[in-house]
């Protein structure tokens, strides 16, 4: 995975980090992002070829319905259906967590992004300007929202509690993930 990542930092401003992670700072992540939300990979033959993940969208309590979804597929399997792939799976196995909303951060221009985003769901919300600054210049973000949950789940009379979400090993139980996982295999085009 940092295969595919680190010349994406290196080379394009998809990513705004810098430098490419470690590859013990790429493991933190994983483990830290997992212990609540699906980490998923692509493999072909035995080689990584993509993967996609959500993390927390903000700290507080309030915002423990929502999360940010990122997809990176590498360089030679781009135009495939992967990224379309995983987030088809990835979305499926945030809503059976009973996660509400996932934002997507999107560096612009990356109009590949955007589509892979926009077929899946996304709609677009808005435009932070000249946030980034990478490769000499000001770089624009663009963020996308996807809703997971039933507009009626939305809604409450103030008395009932929204359950919170649930972790990835209590769905990894249930006979769902199986299916939310081929969901996004079916889409492949290899």
């Amino acid at each position: 995975m940092l295969a595919i990542y680190a010349p994406i930092v290196r080379e394009t401003t998809i990513s705004f980090e810098l430098e490419p992670p470690s590859e013990t700072e790429f493991q933190h992540r994983i483990k830290s992002y997992q212990q609540q939300m699906p980490w998923l990979v692509c493999e072909i033959d035995g080689e990584v070829v993509g993967y996609a993940y959500a993390s927390p969208y903000r700290t507080r309590a309030a915002y423990q319905w929502s999360v940010e979804s990122s997809v990176y597929v590498g360089e030679n399997y781009r135009r495939k259906g992967i990224a379309k792939a995983l987030y088809t799976s990835l979305l499926k196995l945030l809503q059976l967590q009973g996660y509400y909303n996932v934002v997507a951060a999107i560096a612009l221009p990356n109009q590949a992004s955007v589509a892979v985003h926009e077929a899946v769901g996304f709609a677009p919300v808005g435009v932070f300007q000249r946030v980034g600054f990478k490769f000499g210049k000001w770089r624009d973000v663009g963020y996308w929202q996807l809703s997971l949950q039933p507009e009626q789940s939305f809604l409450s009379n103030g008395d009932e509690p929204i359950n919170s979400p649930v972790s990835v090993s209590e769905i990894q139980k249930s006979p769902l993930w199986n299916e939310a996982l081929t969901s996004g295999l079916l889409l492949l085009r290899i």
